[in-house]
């Protein structure tokens, strides 16, 4: 009988076709990590949005005290025991990236997401807030328009409508950077290259590649740090990183991997897993419970009482499956074979690959996240 193929065997075999119709291609340096300290910083900050149509906090705190701080800016001080009706404001955490190499007056985009019960931030202003780093000092300041891509509609019997989530916007180039970061590259005698994963092939292969286009440059720290000395200016500094990060690489063939999603039964396996001689056998048991009670009345006249017998019938079906030998495989076409020919659905897939994980047969290394 023809199986129906599954989604998994499907996309597997598709990696597999491309794997085996693509040629191997040298990759840029670029592509495989960066330049240390060449990263953008994290920057955060607190602020006010006004102008809401009554969909902003109802009475939180943090909005009262940011709104008299606010208005204190322009010399109006409320009255002790006064607090502002806080409706058409909404208190709210600012989120911002700091580039590499940003200099003062640059612009920079900013994510708006409310703190407290506000409905929708639709329609509001941002009030004047400065962005810090983590060292605590103000980096960048930010002010503008929200831009909502949510909606939030509410009927006047409860029922509530929403579209993508209304408390959250940007403000592109709302923020205007105010202290630049030293990365210490005008500075530093060397360069360091970190590559997005340890593989100490990759690193070898990216140090010779430097050298033969450089001699005597680059040389390696560990399995994922290439230090690149250099000298001069920003100008020949910048020169030499374009270089570098356009060189062709033959990247390794990574380490084999059987990764497992335990919660949604996907499994995904790269190229160069193989397995050993191994045989399988996978049944199905199910067991039927059958509960058919039965009322039992008394005879006419004992005075007895209606009762109610229980019966039940206990049923076991397994299905037989005979085991299969599991050869050596080469490629992961051959895998992808040995497994669908077995018919067997994801959660049960799982279970051999540990198997066979767990007697020497599956040369790879088994994942489960």
């Amino acid at each position: 009988m023809t199986q129906r193929p599954t989604l998994f065997t499907l996309f597997a075999l598709l990696i597999a076709s491309f794997a085996l119709a693509a040629p191997a291609q040298a990759e840029r340096i670029k592509d495989m990590g960066q330049f240390q300290g060449l990263r953008a910083n994290q920057l955060t900050g607190y602020g006010i949005v006004v102008g809401l149509a009554g969909t902003g906090d109802d009475s939180l705190d943090y909005s009262t005290l940011g709104m008299k701080g606010a208005v204190s800016r322009f010399g109006l001080t409320l009255p002790p025991g006064v607090n502002p009706a806080l409706k058409n404001a909404a208190a709210v955490m600012i989120t911002a990236e700091l580039p590499p190499f940003a200099k003062p007056g640059q612009r920079l985009d900013v994510t708006v997401s409310a703190m407290g019960k506000a409905k929708s931030l639709r329609g509001g202003t941002l009030v004047l807030a400065p962005l810090y780093g983590a060292d605590g000092q103000i980096y960048a300041m930010v002010q503008g328009n929200l831009v909502i891509g949510g909606l939030g509609v509410d009927a006047a019997d409860g029922s509530k409508l929403t579209v993508n989530v209304p408390s959250s916007g940007r403000i592109a180039g709302g923020a205007t950077v105010e202290r630049s970061v030293d990365t210490g590259f005008a500075s530093a005698s060397y360069l360091t290259f970190n590559l997005h994963q340890f593989d100490a092939t990759n690193a070898k292969r990216v140090t010779d590649a430097i050298n033969a286009a450089i001699p005597g440059t680059a040389s390696m720290i560990d399995g994922a740090s290439i230090a690149i000395r250099a000298a001069g200016n920003g100008d020949e500094r910048m020169r030499l990183m374009s270089q570098i990060e356009n060189l062709g690489v033959q990247r390794a063939e990574p380490p084999a991997k059987v990764i497992v999603n335990a919660r949604t039964g996907t499994v995904v396996i790269n190229g160069a897993v193989r397995v050993g001689t191994a045989a399988v056998t996978q049944g199905k048991l199910s067991v039927s419970i059958k509960e058919s009670p039965t009322v039992v009345q008394p005879a006419p006249f004992s005075r007895g009482q209606t009762a109610i017998e229980p019966s039940s019938d206990i049923s076991v079906d397994e299905e037989y499956r005979p085991a299969m030998l599991v050869k050596p495989t080469a490629s992961l076409s051959e895998l992808v074979d040995a497994i669908n020919r077995m018919g067997v659905p994801p959660g049960d897939l799982v279970a051999i690959l540990e198997a066979l994980s767990q007697a020497g047969a599956l040369t790879a290394e088994l994942v489960i996240i």
